[in-house]
């Protein structure tokens, strides 16, 4: 996948709020990874900010929705993973910030 698409991809997730804490899942550092493969199937691998998350189906929906509007993409798979966990270190300045939690 060149950067282009990569940064095109990120660029849409970044559409994607966490009901919960109204900051995208760029910046609050859910996406680990965008890949796309040679027939048009996107893959994104996130995680969540926590096991249970209630919310977790509305968000996969969300990614879903929001790479469509990405002509290259004919399909998006949605792989959560739990390892590594997620931390607020993760979490970009500017989710920080937003969020009132020191650097």
């Amino acid at each position: 996948m060149d950067q282009t698409m990569h940064d095109n991809m990120m660029g849409a997730l970044e559409n994607v709020i966490d009901p919960e804490l109204g900051i995208d899942i760029v910046n609050l550092g859910l996406v680990y990874g965008v890949d796309i493969d040679d027939e048009g199937v996107g893959q994104v691998t996130m995680t969540l900010t926590a096991m249970g998350c209630p919310l977790a189906g509305t968000i996969e929906a969300d990614v879903k929705r929001v790479l469509a509007d990405l002509p290259e993409l004919k399909d998006v798979n949605v792989n959560i993973v739990w390892n590594p966990p997620w931390t607020k270190d993760k979490m970009s300045r500017y989710a920080k910030i937003a969020l009132g939690i020191p650097d």
